[in-house]
């Protein structure tokens, strides 16, 4: 398999290829196009001026011929009789018609460098043929010549040549060395944003990574490690999950086996077994509760679109799950003060959302002192439905208040085993909360009470 650094140094390289390929059609056509018919115009000027002088000066027409060409020209002249005379480098190929020279020495003149033909692959400029070349009509003294002229490319660039050669060589040689660094340095955070995939998948979450960078790569290295930070949250939270369920389930378990044992072995008269049967019914229905939290707990963490959102009146469902708990609240003699508009309507799943004020309202009734009180109030605000519980119970100290939302969490008094609680309802509550697209946090006081504070988004008009 061609690795990524490899990959690289090759696109690299093949770039420079295609762009230099693309480079020298595109100066071609422009010379083609714009610079050809001013090269012609340039040496027709220079044929002009040739001829003019030879015309005041026959006599100098050989050695003025002679040290025009030796400046970088090449040149032909011919007469009527087929006399041939060349000056200057040779002409790779004699191509020129009798028709043309019999044109020019006729007074017709030639512009062969602006007629030559284009091609895509050669440039007309260093075609090096009788053709490409401008003529005019030469006379000195009573003869009469035609005199075809162009500048001689291979005189013009030999002194070049070796520079260009060195040039490139020296281009290659230095580039080369070059694309392979800097191609590694491209690659190497790529290599290491690789290894560190295989790191995660190992278990691995402490990684360090190049996020020093100020590049797309060092964006790229900081959400990473953001990923593999939350990752390992992620998994440490379900490993206390898997703890605290264990430990959930073992405390039942074990009391249920102690019981039914006792039953067994004791040999207990009828209301030893009555209260041990008592006890083990009681255990049974708390590892059925915590099942049943447990299940809605894993169905809500796998909801995403599963949430039947429909607009609801508020009011009537509050008042159900008042009533829902209206033997408890009569037996603590606790009063309770219902302040929700009428005709507030809020947007959510009606089942859900049932849990929410179930589990809220019945951990204020079950954790406040007898004869305290609870208020529920609803309003707008924004674009929200808020919807505030307070108590006026013990209140929950400010050390534990950022962590009664966690699953388990048991330093509360709204999370005490002995009641029959899970641990899990204030969790399921923010959860639920979420997934509505909504909030819910926590106030209190020690000694004069908790608010708990529910926007959700309520239905627009």
């Amino acid at each position: 398999m061609r690795s990524l650094y490899m990959r690289v140094f090759l696109v690299t390289i093949y770039t420079i290829a295609v762009s230099s390929f693309i480079g020298f059609i595109i100066a071609n056509a422009y010379y083609n196009l714009e610079l050809k018919s001013y090269n012609d115009y340039r040496m027709f000027t220079a044929a002009d001026n040739i001829r003019a002088y030879i015309g005041q000066y026959p006599e100098t027409m050989g050695d003025f011929l002679e040290q025009t060409a030796s400046l970088g020209y090449q040149i032909y002249v011919t007469d009527a009789r087929g006399n041939d005379i060349f000056y200057g480098g040779e002409f790779r190929k004699s191509d020129l018609s009798s028709a043309i020279k019999e044109s020019v020495l006729s007074g017709t003149e030639y512009h062969g460098i602006a007629k030559h033909p284009n091609k895509l692959f050669s440039t007309s400029y260093f075609d090096n043929r009788l053709s490409n070349t401008v003529g005019v009509l030469l006379e000195a003294g009573a003869e009469r010549y035609a005199l075809f002229l162009r500048h001689d490319t291979r005189l013009q660039f030999d002194e070049l040549r070796t520079f260009f050669v060195l040039l490139f060589a020296f281009t290659v040689l230095i580039s080369i060395p070059y694309f392979l660094l800097s191609t590694r340095y491209l690659v190497q955070s790529i290599v290491r944003l690789t290894e560190a995939t295989k790191r995660i998948s190992q278990g691995i979450f402490r990684l360090k990574l190049p996020t020093g960078r100020k590049d797309e790569i060092g964006q790229l290295a900081s959400h990473f490690q953001m990923m593999a930070l939350q990752l390992e949250r992620s998994d440490q939270e379900k490993k206390d999950f898997v703890a605290n369920v264990s430990h959930e389930i073992q405390s039942p378990l074990a009391s249920i086996q102690g019981f039914a044992d006792s039953i067994i072995r004791e040999n207990p008269d009828n209301g030893q077994i009555s209260h041990y049967a008592g006890i083990i019914g009681q255990e049974t229905r708390r590892l059925a509760a915590l099942g049943r939290q447990l299940l809605l707990l894993s169905t809500l963490d796998n909801a995403t679109e599963a949430v039947d959102k429909r607009a609801f009146l508020l009011q009537p469902q509050l008042r159900q799950t008042l009533q829902l708990l209206e033997w408890k609240i009569a037996e603590k003699e606790i009063a309770v003060r219902l302040s929700v508009p009428a005709r507030l309507e809020i947007l959510g799943d009606k089942v859900l959302l049932m849990q929410v004020w179930s589990n809220l309202l019945s951990n204020a009734v079950q954790h406040i002192p007898e004869g305290r009180s609870i208020e529920i109030r609803a309003y707008r605000e924004e674009r929200f439905c808020t919807v505030a519980i307070s108590d006026t119970g013990d209140g929950i100290a400010a050390d534990k208040l950022p962590f009664i939302f966690e699953r388990f969490y048991s330093g509360d008094s709204a999370r005490q085993r002995d009641k029959g609680n899970t641990g899990l309802g204030l969790s399921i509550v923010q959860r639920i909360v979420r997934l509505h697209g909504g909030t819910v946090e926590a106030e209190s006081l020690v000694g004069k009470g908790s608010v708990f504070r529910i926007r959700i988004p309520f239905r627009e008009a």
